[in-house]
């Protein structure tokens, strides 16, 4: 019977094999930040500033989307908008038409991830969804819904600010 000789070890040190994987780990963190941006770039939505400063936590919010129409933002949120709390989202849309709408919370003074919820059309002009603020790092933490519709002619949007006091 003729022997067969054990394999030999891998080569390299682990130092070698931990500097490998820290590259790898470093590489896969990148890639993330990368797609994570990808995601939230707004560069081809014509941005509109809203009517007048408004309280989302009490009543809806309205921007008029220069001579394309109006969009009203409304937050379910029986007084206040708490974190990791399921929000129903409603958008009226009026003078345009919109094939699809999303509404993206995005933090103002950080990066806080990826927030961003697709409404369903419930009635021609009515947008519905439910969405969630992510959670609070800060006493207060200062907010943005960005409301975001697809036109035929591409997409437009407006914002509102709110805070949110962590309970």
């Amino acid at each position: 019977m003729k022997m067969i000789p054990k394999p030999a070890p891998p080569a390299g040190s682990p130092a070698l094999r931990v500097l490998i994987l820290v590259t790898g780990l470093a590489l896969a963190a990148c890639a993330w930040y990368a797609f994570a941006h990808w995601l939230h770039r707004d560069s081809d939505v014509t941005w509109f500033p809203p009517a007048a400063s408004c309280n989302l936590h009490a009543a809806p919010c309205s921007a008029t989307l220069g001579d394309k129409g109006r969009i009203t933002l409304s937050v379910q949120a029986s007084g206040k908008i708490d974190a990791l709390e399921i929000l129903p989202l409603e958008v009226d849309v009026d003078g345009v038409t919109a094939t699809q709408v999303d509404v993206d919370f995005v933090g103002r003074d950080m990066d806080l991830g990826l927030h961003r919820f697709a409404l369903s059309s419930s009635t021609p002009g009515q947008f519905k969804g439910q969405g969630q603020v992510g959670i609070c790092t800060q006493t207060v933490m200062p907010w943005r819904a960005r409301v975001i519709l697809e036109t035929a002619e591409g997409k437009v949007g407006s914002w509102f600010d709110f805070d949110v006091i962590r309970s």
